[in-house]
């Protein structure tokens, strides 16, 4: 099985209510995003994906993520905008297409700091 990873980053502010503590407050995070999809075998070009595909996807998934008040956006209404959340949002929106060549978008990684972070597998 290989596996390709690729590492992006995203800035956002959100508020996490009825957890207590400071989170509860306005806040924002440089979150780190990473991205990672496994298969059984290589394409013609002995790549199981191109990064620079990988990295467009994301891209995409991420500027609309970027700079927002992540509570006010309509996939997290209702819920807590946790890394938790934003780390099965942004796995909802690439495995359609990650899927479309053959391959298993294995989980999404998101950093809320250098030392605290999630992860996402269906």
């Amino acid at each position: 099985m290989y596996e390709v990873t690729i590492r992006k980053s995203f800035s956002a502010a959100h508020i996490l209510k009825e957890i207590g503590g400071k989170c509860e407050e306005l806040h924002g995070h440089n979150f780190i995003v990473e991205v990672t999809v496994a298969g059984p075998s290589l394409n013609g070009e002995d790549l199981l994906i191109d990064f620079r595909v990988l990295k467009g996807w994301t891209n995409e998934v991420l500027e609309g993520l970027d700079h927002k008040y992540l509570n006010e956006i309509e996939s997290f209404k209702g819920m807590n905008p946790s890394s938790e959340q934003v780390a099965r949002y942004i796995h909802g929106r690439l495995a359609e297409k990650v899927a479309s060549l053959g391959l298993s978008l294995d989980r999404v990684t998101v950093w809320e700091s250098e030392n605290a972070r999630v992860s996402y597998r269906p």
